[in-house]
């Protein structure tokens, strides 16, 4: 059975500033949130374009996984669009599919100046392995914090 949760989450920082930082991720998440990831490796592709598959290694204080392996499906700098699913890790075990969206647009429209800040409209599409299995609202909440810290780093670096 398909699920969608989606989430909106508003920031100060310019979108180009925050699709950069995204698209960096494989880097700077490590070093900004050493709390929540140990690695971030790319094992197949240029870590950037479709096709690319990377590899989470989380902390130990991080809930319900201990790493993912992401394959990136859509990636549009223009539209600042990526898109991917989890290939392998213990989500695998409780989502038989499981893909996250998300797109950075600057908040007011196009048009608006940098400074007006952006939207990340982020969204999880997953199938439950069974009924049992939780819905993953961890994670929803995991995002919105990240987008948050991600945000204030931003502002100061």
């Amino acid at each position: 059975m398909a699920s969608k949760v989606e989430l909106v989450v508003e920031v100060k920082s310019p979108a180009d500033k925050l699709w950069t930082a995204l698209r960096e991720s494989t880097e700077l998440f490590p070093k900004i949130f050493p709390e929540q990831y140990k690695s971030i490796e790319t094992v197949e592709g240029d870590g950037k374009s479709a096709g690319t598959v990377r590899l989470l290694k989380y902390t130990e204080g991080v809930p319900m996984v201990t790493f993912a392996k992401e394959k990136v499906e859509v990636a549009d700098d223009e539209k600042k669009v990526v898109s991917y699913s989890v290939v392998d890790g213990e989500l695998v075990s409780f989502y038989k599919n499981f893909r996250v969206t998300l797109q950075v647009t600057p908040k007011g429209g196009a048009a608006a100046p940098a400074a007006d800040g952006a939207v990340v409209s982020w969204t999880m599409d997953f199938d439950k392995a069974s009924e049992e299995v939780p819905d993953p609202d961890v994670i929803k909440e995991t995002a919105a914090k990240t987008f948050h810290d991600l945000d204030d780093y931003l502002l100061k670096n």
